[in-house]
């Protein structure tokens, strides 16, 4: 019980400070909570906060949990994809976040079709061009997302990003900016078949950051159900 009570002053109180940090408070960015190793008593917790859709970075979790979940909630894949766990990705959640490369946008478009869906997608940008990291370099993003129009199996929804990890976390700010010029020149091009409505970024340390430099998503765990032993 205190959890539970825990979790949901944690929902209230991250939202009050969302709208203080939000650039336009009149369009709120969506809270999307990550729900990595937390336990299904934690996670039916959300319902509770009006919560519908939640965050995963493994696949294996997201099957094991929808097994559980699926009737509550929408899963986010947005953690690194594999190419040989596609088929499993159509049938498990409602939007891949992660989506880097063309040859996973190609496997996503292919087994939708056969599944008689179009998946909603975000294409991840490595905007700190961290070779650790996924993530379409900045200046190839514009290529991959017109790549990825012509593909009628998915729909570009627009882009996500991971910030470095440093301890300074004003000096993320220029990143946060860059993105979302980055996330404006695409709507500005108003390519066709993509619809450029989400600017997926900032997570537990930085989210506050990436609402005052225009995100549309933050991706959050730590923040809502506390550190984890």
């Amino acid at each position: 019980m205190e959890e539970r009570t825990d979790i949901l002053q944690n929902i209230r109180s991250f939202r009050q400070e969302l709208a203080q940090c939000a650039k336009d408070p009149e369009h709120l960015p969506k809270l999307l909570v990550v729900t990595k190793n937390q336990p299904i008593s934690s996670i039916l917790t959300l319902q509770e906060a009006g919560i519908s859709e939640i965050g995963e970075n493994h696949l294996q979790e997201i099957v094991r949990k929808k097994a559980i979940l699926g009737k509550y909630f929408a899963f986010h894949m947005i953690g690194r994809l594999q190419t040989n766990k596609i088929n499993y990705i159509i049938s498990n959640v409602s939007m891949v976040q992660s989506v880097d490369h063309f040859r996973y946008a190609e496997l996503i478009h292919k087994k939708s079709q056969v599944a008689g869906i179009r998946m909603p997608i975000l294409v991840q940008v490595n905007i700190g061009g961290e070779p650790q990291k996924a993530g379409v370099l900045p200046e190839d993003t514009e290529q991959l997302v017109r790549q990825c129009a012509k593909l009628s199996g998915i729909r570009v929804f627009g882009l996500m990003a991971m910030m470095p990890n440093v301890a300074d976390l004003e000096s993320l700010r220029p990143l946060f900016r860059s993105m979302r010029a980055l996330y404006e020149r695409l709507r500005s091009q108003a390519i066709d078949g993509v619809d450029v409505i989400e600017l997926s970024m900032g997570m537990s340390g930085d989210w506050r950051i990436a609402a005052q430099e225009g995100a549309t998503m933050v991706r959050v765990g730590s923040a809502i159900f506390g550190m984890r032993a």
